[in-house]
């Protein structure tokens, strides 16, 4: 054995043996090991490319189906759908969507989600491919800078994605009619746009239309531009006959909507995004001069009103200026009658240069409605009255007309009710009822039977001096012609041819033959109108003999 010094210190020819800890990896773990790191590394990459995840809340899962389902901006997968169930009220569904890293910029707060399906719509046929395919989520992402991971997803596709450049405007109408969200806009029958977007305005008494332009026909759209309803076809008739017209096929089926400025719009601009216009029911009613501030007044007629309708037209002193626009029946206590209560709408703007002079000389605010309540009142007090007259005596249509009656009784005028009331008198046609009925009363009132007996006197006193004159008078007038007549000529035959004797003789029985004459055509005269005793003859019915010369 190996000796060692007293020192401590090893005694030479005695090795010592040192012994060191060591850690030492067997082979065996490098590849667990190594796949470990590559799987955390794989979860690291995983986690940093993954994108967010967002639920969006449809009415129903159809078309929706887990790992399968993908959604799509312009045709290119964002994410698919991992998850579908229903909502905790159980009365929709929420699928939930996992965007790419590089959709991130789809949590904005507008962004717009939809199921892509086959549709048939006012705008056409869409979502064809998905037939092979399958449904899958239209996507269209959002300008907000506020993110949300939770979306309400549309129920049919937006009209305008993928940020299209254009203007929106809004058009305010009484109703929808036959228009449809993706019914075409038309500028001079070219399609520039479609129908977005409607609803009912806040009061409930109209709609609100909102249109799109597409950019560059958006600049189209000026301050003093107007639409118009194109839906359907449009049917007149006038004085060069019978007129069609129609926008296009699409229009006539789907409905649609035109626009276009007056010819004469001096000083126009091109309207803002969002202005609002009023949408016409027709082109000419588009392009006429603008109507302004609507008046209502209220008409109250004792006359049955058979024959008026709602949109009658109005008119005064023949000037179109409103319509009616409601008829009621009502019912007077005090005089147990049934009077008719008429609602009209007028525009005095319509009046044109008129209404503009009545501004002037009146120094009259249109805005001020106590003092156009006192215009009234003055036009009323110089008889402006309101009546139904007929405007077609085939079909029994009336309508309404306002002019002045200088005769009309005097009536109380409330400047305070609202609406105003405006006096009426009876229609023309009762005007006219009236006066036939009056002169029937008179031709009753006549003693007939009385002028009828004394007419027969006459006639048979008549009769009998014809018969005496006609027996007794003509035969003996007639002898005494003819013996005058063949005594003149028995004188004429023996007066000279030559002597002056000759030519009087001649002339007196010329003058005797136009007298006998004359007497026969009065005796057949009066055989055919012995009335004529009694109310005369007419000169025209003279014989050529008895008429009077042009000298005379």
């Amino acid at each position: 054995m190996k000796q060692e010094a007293t020192d401590g210190r090893s005694l030479p020819g005695n090795p010592s043996v040192k012994t060191t800890s060591r850690w030492s990896v067997s082979l065996v773990w490098i590849v667990p090991i190594v796949a470990v790191l590559v799987g955390i590394s794989l979860v690291v990459h995983d986690r940093m490319q993954a994108g967010p995840v967002i639920t969006i809340n449809f009415k129903t899962g159809e078309g929706l189906t887990a790992n399968k389902t993908e959604v799509k901006y312009r045709n290119v997968v964002i994410g698919h759908v991992s998850e579908v169930e229903l909502s905790d009220d159980q009365k929709s569904v929420n699928a939930t969507v996992k965007l790419e890293k590089q959709a991130e910029s789809f949590t904005r707060e507008d962004s717009v989600f939809w199921v892509v399906r086959p549709r048939i719509g006012a705008g056409g046929v869409s979502g064809i491919d998905t037939l092979l395919s399958g449904d899958f989520i239209g996507a269209d992402i959002g300008k907000a800078d506020k993110r949300t991971k939770t979306f309400i997803g549309k129920e049919t596709p937006p009209p305008i994605t993928y940020g299209e450049p254009g203007k929106r405007f809004m058009l305010h109408t009484q109703d929808l009619g036959s228009l449809d969200i993706g019914s075409p806009v038309y500028y001079r029958k070219i399609p520039v746009g479609q129908v977005v977007a409607y609803n009912l305005a806040p009061d409930g008494k109209s709609v609100d239309i909102e249109v799109f332009i597409q950019a560059p026909n958006d600049a189209f759209v000026t301050e003093n531009t107007r639409f118009w309803n194109v839906s359907g076809i449009d049917v007149s008739a006038g004085a060069n006959g019978f007129s069609v017209k129609t926008e296009s096929l699409s229009a006539m089926l789907v409905g649609g909507i035109a626009f276009r400025a007056p010819a004469f719009s001096p000083g126009d601009k091109v309207a803002a995004e969002d202005k609002g216009f009023d949408l016409f029911d027709d082109e000419v009613t588009a392009l006429a001069p603008p109507s302004g501030k609507p008046q209502f007044l209220v008409l109250r007629f004792d006359d049955p009103m058979r024959g008026l309708k709602v949109d009658a037209p109005v008119e005064f002193l023949g000037v179109e200026i409103g319509k009616v626009v409601s008829v009621n029946l009502d019912y007077d206590e005090k005089r147990q009658r049934f009077p008719v209560n008429v609602g009209i709408v007028i525009y005095p703007q319509r009046l044109g240069q008129a209404h503009q002079k009545m501004l002037e000389v009146l120094k009259h605010d249109p805005n001020d409605e106590e003092g156009g309540a006192r215009i009234i009142g003055t036009f009323i007090e110089h008889g402006l009255r309101a009546q139904a007259r007929s405007g077609n005596l085939l079909t029994g249509q009336l309508y309404i007309a306002l002019d002045f009656f200088p005769k009309a009784d005097k009536v109380a005028f409330d400047a305070t009710e609202r609406p105003l009331r405006i006096p009426t008198v009876p229609g023309s046609l009762e005007q006219l009822q009236e006066r036939l009925q009056a002169m029937v009363d008179k031709f009753n009132k006549m003693p007939l039977d009385r002028i009828s007996n004394n007419l027969d006197s006459s006639l048979m006193e008549l009769n009998k001096s014809l018969v005496q004159f006609n027996g007794k008078t003509l035969p003996g007038v007639n002898t005494t012609l003819q013996d005058m007549r063949t005594t003149l000529q028995s004188t004429n035959s023996t007066l000279a041819e030559d002597s002056p004797q000759r030519e009087r003789l001649r002339d007196t029985i010329e003058e005797l033959t136009r007298t006998s004459r004359s007497l026969r055509e009065l005796t057949n005269y009066l055989g055919r109108h012995p009335e004529s005793l009694l109310r005369g003859r007419p000169k025209s019915a003279l014989p050529p003999s008895l008429q009077p010369s042009s000298s005379d």
